[in-house]
């Protein structure tokens, strides 16, 4: 039984008390967020303990690992205090705001001997995964076209996006990975960000973009993001080669259409938000980190792949600014 705090008792901290408390291997023993009444609420949710000092968290000898789920800029601090304390860390995105800070500590990161795994759940939801497999399998040939959409039902609020880092960091990031799973090594960004909401467009930041990734084997990724959805939470994922094509549509609660004279095969709204959507994949992910923790092995998401996807942020956003491509060593 793997004995874990959970750093953060916002939203996602909240994602991942439940997947750990509903975990049979693993055990939910610690909360801690600056906010008091935060910790104390999520703690005695699950029964856990709860703290208001992360340093706590890294001294606990009841504690095994941690999930990091507090503001970016103490990703890093978090994350290698952890570390260093024994503890296996599995880290939310992005692993910071700025390529500088992780450059400041590339030396520690190096050295870090304890296990550490990167939130992107996205390469462990079931469809997408399937269609990861069947590629890497040969089913429709070499890999020539990947296509990401995610739109999100609606923006989250502006003080949010102020301190976010902005879309490429806080929004594209999973699709960043999620597009380095399929194709490898990236090469060349090319990002155009739009500003359709007018309530958005003061904080520098886009509420839409589309981003083209090259591959170094020439293979073309296309991410298309918007901040807000009419139809709901829109997640999905096609791959196309030369002997066919794999898609994986929305999710659904039910499969059941109906027609009437007014509609045609009408069907249930999309899986309302990201808890839903991808809640087998915060399930699977988990169940990986503790396989990893407990077997010695090697997580299956990484810091490098943290750093790359973050990489990538800031090679889009840097074109989406200027208007031009932009390379990669």
């Amino acid at each position: 039984m793997l004995k874990i705090a959970v750093i953060g008792a916002g939203r996602i901290g909240h994602v991942h008390a439940k997947t750990i408390a509903s975990h049979p291997e693993a055990e939910l023993v610690a909360v801690c967020d600056a906010i008091e009444e935060s910790a104390n609420a999520l703690a005695k949710t699950y029964g856990a303990k709860a703290y208001t000092d992360a340093n706590d968290v890294f001294t606990d000898d009841s504690v095994d690992a941690v999930v990091i789920g507090s503001p970016t800029p103490l990703h890093i601090p978090h994350l290698l205090a952890a570390a260093k304390a024994g503890k296996a860390v599995l880290c939310e995105k992005p692993i910071a705001l700025d390529m500088a800070d992780v450059d400041a500590v590339q030396e520690e990161l190096n050295e870090l001997t304890t296990p550490v795994m990167f939130g992107f759940n996205r390469r462990f939801d079931p469809s997408f995964s399937a269609i990861h497999d069947a590629v890497s399998e040969g089913k429709i040939g070499d890999l020539e076209q990947l296509t990401i959409i995610s739109r999100d039902p609606a923006a989250p609020p502006v003080e949010y996006i102020k301190v976010s880092g902005g879309i490429f960091r806080d929004m594209t990031i999973h699709d960043f990975d999620m597009a380095r799973f399929f194709l490898g090594d990236i090469v060349e960004v090319y990002a155009f960000g739009q500003n359709l909401d007018p309530e958005i467009a003061p904080t520098g930041d886009y509420d839409a973009a589309v981003v083209t990734l090259k591959g170094a084997n020439g293979t073309v990724a296309t991410i298309i993001n918007n901040r807000h959805c009419a139809s709901g939470y829109d997640q999905r994922l096609e791959a196309s080669g030369p002997l066919g094509t794999l898609f994986a549509d929305n999710i659904r609660p039910t499969t059941v259409r109906m027609s009437t004279k007014d509609a045609t095969d009408a069907q249930d709204p999309y899986l309302d938000f990201f808890l839903e959507r991808y809640d087998a994949a915060y399930r699977q992910e988990l169940s990986l980190f503790i396989d990893a923790v407990n077997n010695g092995t090697t997580p299956p998401t990484s810091i490098e792949d943290a750093i790359e996807a973050l990489r990538l942020a800031e090679a889009a956003t840097e074109s989406a600014r200027t208007g031009l491509p932009v390379k990669l060593k």
